[in-house]
């Protein structure tokens, strides 16, 4: 009760001091606060203010029929000074949203090399281990492969993951078909034409078998949410840019002036404006940020979804590190069709010392594909060989891989949960944008404001919307058209889904589920796991038994073969 008082009190003897100070404008005998006002703001110089009231017949914007502190160049320089202060609280605003995308895009970016390390050193290991004699011309191939990987998940338009794995099996057959293959042709000094007909023909000879397709449609499924908020953490970026970049209309800083320079005029420096005033100019001014609104919740929405297809699966990591299995298992392929390989070769190509032309090799490919596919000439693939090499499969391949786990000091799980935890916040920015500004500072809870004419205990006028149809109505200021740099924005938020959906093909194809032993698609909740600090998560719900799946390949080709 002693509070209240005290605030009535306080209230009083503020209004009593407005209206000694004169809020009509008549009782002005001095400039002295104005001039301190306009000083501290560093609104320009001192000597535009004058010492006394007067009359200026050019003001435009704060006009009064009584004496004014306010002069032509005085308006001018509000004008600049406001336009700088909304644009400075709007980017004070924006900074924290644009700071969360650039800096969980560094984040992603970082987890993203750090897994794609773990997995080059691992398909490295495989040739030094496993096949020696490779193992020094295969570095480099591997280190292509990785680097296209890099690009793709970063969202390089022009990295094609097919063209990639494809690039690296045709450079790969060559060292494959001479050291493995037939061995003896390793002392041979290499022919370069012969070599660049073994990388033409590799697709047609399919010396790999499927596993090159199997590995292109692993890794565009698995790396394709990836590579999908890769880019769309850049669009974001861009589009928050596009707002710091446009300007405010003419119109608007009018309005602003009007809204909180004006009261200075008359001699009120502490006056602020009233809350329905300050949201009808504040929506007028930012009704271009406010139409990115739709499209920026589903831009949201769609971060979400991609974050949370990392958060609840594993999909990535497990494809990454699969290169290895899948490049082992191309190579055993080839091995274990040796004699099929060589004599399409031997045909297509010839030996080291007769290099055929293309069309040569085209109509030879023609003949030896119908051959290869015969059945006495798949008869061979039952020989003893398929036993040994069978065998040699199992004892070359590594255990059944499971999700790395700490090898990076902020996990792809943990980093996602964080960032989808951040941005659903941020839903509704640039519709809320115009009540924080008018919340933050111009406003307070008094019983009087500022209407933009006269101290008053209330706003009267209709307060508006947010929308660009709703600013037709809006009393305080004419809105006439949207920055064209904010349409753009706009519209690159409205086809950005559409293009992904497109480009990348997973609309619908993508989820949260994970691959399990027993070839059965499981839901990933992605609430709790052990890298969390749970117990009991079940990291065999996430391993992937290659042996099983290539069992399945070999007796799919069997199954061909007859």
């Amino acid at each position: 009760m002693f509070q209240t008082i005290l605030q009535r009190v306080d209230f009083w003897l503020i209004y009593l001091a407005v209206v000694l100070c004169g809020a009509s404008g008549g009782g002005v005998h001095s400039c002295h606060e104005v001039k301190t006002a306009f000083q501290l703001r560093q609104i320009g110089p001192l000597k535009w203010v004058p010492e006394a009231p007067g009359t200026d017949g050019e003001l435009q914007i704060c006009k009064h029929s009584g004496p004014s502190c306010c002069t032509r160049k005085m308006e001018e320089s509000y004008q600049a000074a406001v336009r700088r202060e909304t644009l400075q609280n709007i980017r004070s605003y924006s900074f924290e949203l644009k700071y969360l995308i650039v800096g969980h895009a560094s984040a992603f970016q970082d987890a993203f090399q750090s897994l794609l390390s773990f997995t080059l050193n691992l398909t490295t290991g495989l040739f030094d281990s496993a096949y020696e004699p490779l193992s020094q011309d295969a570095r480099p191939l591997v280190a292509d492969l990785f680097s296209d990987l890099s690009l793709f998940l970063g969202g390089d338009g022009n990295t094609s993951m097919e063209r990639s794995v494809h690039r690296f099996y045709d450079n790969l057959f060559p060292l494959v078909y001479r050291r493995l293959v037939n061995p003896g042709l390793a002392s041979a000094p290499p022919s370069s034409e012969h070599s660049e007909c073994l990388r033409m023909t590799r697709q047609d000879v399919n010396p790999f078998g499927s596993h090159p397709r199997v590995l292109v449609e692993g890794l565009t499924r698995a790396l394709s949410a990836g590579r999908a908020l890769s880019q769309a953490l850049v669009i974001g970026a861009e589009v928050l840019n596009a707002t710091e970049r446009a300007g405010l209309a003419r119109e608007c800083g009018r309005a602003l002036v009007r809204m909180q320079y004006c009261p200075h005029c008359r001699g009120l420096t502490l006056i602020q404006p009233c809350g329905g005033l300050c949201l009808n100019v504040m929506r007028g001014c930012l009704v271009g940020l406010s139409e990115l609104d739709g499209p920026w919740r589903r831009y949201v929405a769609l971060l979400q979804e991609l974050t949370g297809a990392l958060a609840e699966g594993h999909d990535l990591e497990l494809a990454l590190q699969g290169i290895r299995n899948h490049v082992n298992d191309a190579i055993l392929h080839a091995q274990l069709h040796g004699p099929r390989i060589s004599a399409i070769v031997d045909k297509v190509c010839g030996p080291l010392t007769d290099t055929p032309s293309v069309t040569s090799i085209r109509s030879t490919l023609k003949v030896m594909t119908s051959v290869s596919t015969s059945p006495t000439s798949m008869a061979m693939t039952s020989s003893p060989a398929e036993v040994t090499l069978d065998h040699l499969s199992h004892t070359r391949r590594s255990f059944p891989l499971k999700p790395s786990k700490n090898n990076t000091p902020r996990s792809l799980k943990k980093i996602s949960r964080e960032f989808m935890g951040y941005i659903q916040r941020y839903r509704s920015f640039f519709s809320a944008l115009p009540e924080m500004l008018c919340e933050s500072e111009m406003v307070v809870d008094d019983f009087t404001c500022w209407s933009g004419e006269d101290v008053v205990e209330s706003y009267v006028g209709r307060v508006v919307g947010n929308s660009l149809q709703a600013q037709k109505n809006n009393p305080e200021i004419k809105v006439r058209s949207i920055d064209p740099i904010l349409v753009g924005a706009r519209d690159r938020l409205e086809h950005f889904k559409p293009e992904m959906q497109g480009q990348m093909g997973w609309a619908t194809d993508w989820g949260g589920w994970v691959e399990t032993g027993s070839g059965t698609r499981e839901e990933a909740s992605g609430e709790c796991d052990d890298e969390d600090g749970c117990q009991g998560s079940g990291d065999e719900d996430f391993t992937i038994s290659y042996s099983d799946h290539e069992r399945e390949n070999k007796k799919r080709e069997r199954e061909a073969m007859k």
